[in-house]
């Protein structure tokens, strides 16, 4: 996705001194039925410029194949476009002092600053469906009260947020969108008993496009 050179300018300078890392466009056909919104790119997904191409995506792909589904037929971008990571110093066993730079959660003000490049591929994408892959992902398209725990597998018809540059933050728009909240693909990693929900949650969203009840 090529978004307006303005909208990116905003949001880097808005953007400046935070711990971020790189910048990962969303990826995908500007005709696809599904736009997957993922939290943030990793470190590897930064690395390869590839969206979910680390550990979580091997995940996603399998699920995509369950559905009958592959890459070329979707849209996937996040709501956050750069790695956010903290600073961990160390003691190794040898007694030298060592950093790391894990992944971190966005902030809110992060996924806000980022909103405008989000709001920007709804318009121009056209999806169908929206697909938010864990909390950040929902929460940024409905709000803070919306969990995934809450309505994963479930379709929707609302109104979602986007930016408004007159009040500086989230609001919602006047049209309504179908979505269909899913546990992002790392969760599984967290709590292994989620496998089988998701591959559930993949089979009727896959049902859900084949029967166009949207």
């Amino acid at each position: 996705m090529n978004y307006p050179k303005e909208l990116v300018k905003k949001v880097e300078k808005e953007l400046a001194g935070h711990q971020l890392e790189g910048f990962l466009s969303g990826q995908g056909p500007k005709n696809a039925v599904l736009m997957l919104i993922g939290e943030a790119p990793g470190k590897t997904e930064v690395d390869t410029n590839i969206p979910f191409s680390g550990r979580a995506g091997k995940k996603l792909d399998g699920w995509l194949e369950l559905a009958g589904l592959n890459r070329s037929d979707i849209y996937i971008t996040s709501a956050v476009r750069s790695r956010p990571f903290h600073i961990k110093k160390y003691q190794s066993k040898t007694g030298i002092i060592e950093t790391k730079y894990p992944n971190r959660t966005p902030t809110q003000k992060e996924v806000t600053a980022f909103a405008p490049l989000l709001d920007f591929e709804i318009e121009t994408i056209q999806p169908e469906i929206l697909v938010p892959m864990g909390n950040i992902g929902l929460q940024r398209l409905l709000g803070k009260s919306y969990t995934i725990s809450a309505y994963h597998g479930k379709s929707l018809n609302l109104p979602i947020l986007h930016f408004d540059s007159i009040q500086q933050k989230l609001i919602a728009t006047s049209n309504r969108f179908t979505l269909f909240p899913l546990y992002h693909p790392a969760a599984v990693f967290y709590n292994q008993t989620l496998e089988k929900t998701i591959q559930e949650d993949w089979l009727k969203l896959a049902a859900l496009i084949q029967n166009k009840n949207y």
